[in-house]
């Protein structure tokens, strides 16, 4: 009898630790949705995001399942970040440079003006300490971050005339966000942050006299050459433009530690392959700009130089006046010198070259 009283209740005790657990206990299932920052037609971008999520689902035998939405399929392309805040989404693939105005620092995340190359900007994240600090300040929103993404250094955008002098950005009207938008306002620019999809129409439309995306491979499917004359390097304003990942917090603290494991792998797999994607498209596609019409055009020493200034200057104001940039700004300062001189070293010395040899 004590025998049978025992099963029974450790039999009782099963079922209630079972009605407790979470559900993610029982079955093992996970489902999540992704909203991104991006249409459907930019299969780089977007379909990295795709392809994070379909590896997700592999390196779990399918318990893990994420699903990816388009820009505008459930929040605005520009609101990722709050819905993944307030976990109306478990994750989000987008640019923080984005979400400037909520909180400068964010651009950090992404790419600064005159800032690092993509290499540096992972060395910098994963092993000088740039990924602690960022997480630190975007917790404080419910958020996790994850690198998963990079387009390289960008063009600097399509424009309806020819930027000849620093005074030519006098009133200009460009789509351009975050930091760089802010950089080119002491210059008298106009900017303002229009979503992908609008770019087009904005530009044909002559709301705007200007703007700046990614780079050709992209750029030719969004068809700005169309309603745009001038094609302009470089986009100074990102160096780096990194992709990010954002997670909801709690969403992420429940996950067993398995799931976690994918999701980094599929994310850090991205990190690397987008870029690769762009790398390998982007001179194509170029060359079918300029065929089709398109003048390249490079923005003149002055303008570079006024550009930088400008830059420098906004740094040290928001670092003035904004905690959290100057923790991120000074650290992220210390590495970037010391980045610079050994890039100086080899990769510069070599690049510079090789790139003005004739070719093979």
């Amino acid at each position: 009898m004590k025998r049978r009283a025992f099963l029974q209740q450790a039999a009782a005790g099963a079922v209630a630790t079972a009605i407790a657990s979470p559900a993610i206990a029982q079955s093992g299932q996970v489902r999540w949705r992704m909203t991104t920052s991006w249409p459907k037609s930019l299969d780089t971008i977007h379909g990295s995001a795709e392809l994070m999520c379909q590896r997700v689902g592999q390196l779990t035998g399918g318990k893990f399942q994420i699903t990816t939405f388009a820009g505008g399929e459930i929040v605005p392309a520009t609101q990722a970040l709050d819905a993944v805040s307030k976990n109306n989404v478990e994750c989000g693939h987008t640019l923080t440079a984005f979400y400037f105005g909520k909180n400068p620092v964010y651009a950090f995340d992404s790419g600064v003006a005159f800032g690092a190359n993509s290499r540096q900007q992972a060395a910098w994240l994963y092993y000088g300490g740039g990924l602690e600090l960022l997480r630190e300040i975007l917790r404080k929103e419910d958020v996790v971050n994850f690198p998963c993404g990079n387009t390289g250094v960008q063009m600097g955008g399509w424009f309806r005339k020819e930027i000849k002098t620093v005074d030519d950005l006098k009133g200009l009207r460009m789509r351009i966000g975050g930091l760089g938008g802010t950089v080119l306002t002491k210059l008298g620019a106009v900017p303002t942050q229009i979503a992908p999809g609008d770019i087009y129409t904005s530009l044909e439309r002559g709301t705007i006299d200007a703007a700046e995306w990614i780079g050709p491979y992209d750029d030719e499917k969004l068809g700005f050459a169309k309603v745009a004359k001038y094609y302009y390097t470089p986009g100074w304003w990102e160096g780096s433009a990194m992709i990010t990942t954002m997670v909801n917090a709690k969403a992420w603290d429940e996950l067993p530690a398995e799931y976690k494991a994918a999701f980094e792998v599929a994310a850090n797999e991205q990190n690397l392959l987008m870029q690769a994607k762009y790398d390998a498209r982007n001179p194509e596609a170029l060359r079918r700009l300029v065929a089709g019409g398109t003048e390249l055009r490079a923005f003149p020493q002055p303008v570079m130089e006024a550009c930088y200034k400008s830059s420098v200057e906004t740094f040290d104001e928001l670092a003035a006046k904004n905690a959290d940039f100057k923790k991120v700004y000074d650290h992220w300062k210390a590495f970037m010198n010391q980045s610079n001189q050994w890039f100086r070293v080899a990769e510069y010395r070599l690049d510079a070259f090789r790139l003005s040899a004739p070719a093979w």
